[in-house]
């Protein structure tokens, strides 16, 4: 089952790059895309690069996780770069560079999601630097963050400013299909907000957002926090968490599943 899903989800991740992506010079941020600004930049096709870049993070990766997880990431790298070589003679689905855009990042996210939730990453690097020590000055997803811009603005700077804008437009795109696919196709959170000042963050949530929140426990008097409970969007819940915190500071924000 797993190797199936594993299998289905490089499938996908392949078709996203070589049919949509890369025939308008379409780049997304990690490993991926720098393998496909080396491919547009040279003769090489993709694939290899995406094999031997993923290659020292795998191994790294064995190093922190074991032989399970650096397995389904090999074989899952082994699987989208075949078929990127692959698919790599097929003409473009798409002639539209911005429709391109939307259905390669949604094919990309899928398919990237779908990989994952089996267990292997198509792009290592992630999972390789969440093993490393850190400070508090750099998180791993701090660092995973600055890579991916980095990638972008490269990309900008090396095929121009309207490819640049395909290419944060699938780079999105392939990042809320990551995050849907993992999250089981939830499109509702339920969320619980800890505070000394509950009745100011339900009422600038309400205002803002148009969503109710129900208080589950009140405290008032012996000093602890209140709390508050409501259910929102997930695409609503990064807005949710700057209103709350700009109500309180020290609030406790809870996503639940």
């Amino acid at each position: 089952m797993k190797l199936t899903g594993i299998i289905f989800g490089s499938v996908l991740a392949a078709i996203g790059l070589e049919l949509f992506l890369m025939p308008h010079g379409i780049v997304v941020g990690g490993i991926t895309g720098l393998s496909a600004i080396f491919a547009l930049s040279t003769e090489l096709r993709l694939g290899l690069f995406l094999f031997l870049l993923n290659l020292p993070f795998i191994v790294l990766q064995r190093k922190y996780s074991g032989n399970s997880v650096s397995l389904l990431t090999f074989f899952g790298v082994l699987i989208i770069s075949l078929g990127t070589f692959l698919l790599h003679p097929f003409p473009a689905l798409l002639n539209e560079p911005l429709a391109a855009a939307l259905l390669g990042g949604l094919s990309l996210g899928f398919g990237i999601g779908l990989a994952l939730r089996f267990g292997s990453y198509l792009d290592s690097a992630e999972k390789a630097v969440s093993n490393l020590p850190f400070t508090r000055w750099i998180t791993p997803e701090g660092l995973v963050m600055l890579f991916n811009c980095l990638v972008l603005i490269i990309a900008g700077f090396h095929f121009g400013f309207e490819q640049a804008i395909y290419s944060v437009t699938a780079y999105l795109l392939a990042y809320e299909s990551i995050k849907l696919c993992l999250s089981g196709f939830r499109f509702y959170n339920q969320v619980q907000i800890e505070s000394h000042h509950c009745a100011h963050i339900q009422e600038a949530l309400f205002h803002y957002l148009n969503r109710k929140a129900e208080f589950i426990k009140l405290n008032s008097l012996d000093g602890e926090p209140d709390q508050i409970q409501l259910k929102c969007h997930r695409w609503e819940v990064s807005r949710l968490k700057a209103i709350v915190l700009n109500c309180d500071p020290d609030s406790e924000i809870l996503i639940l599943p």
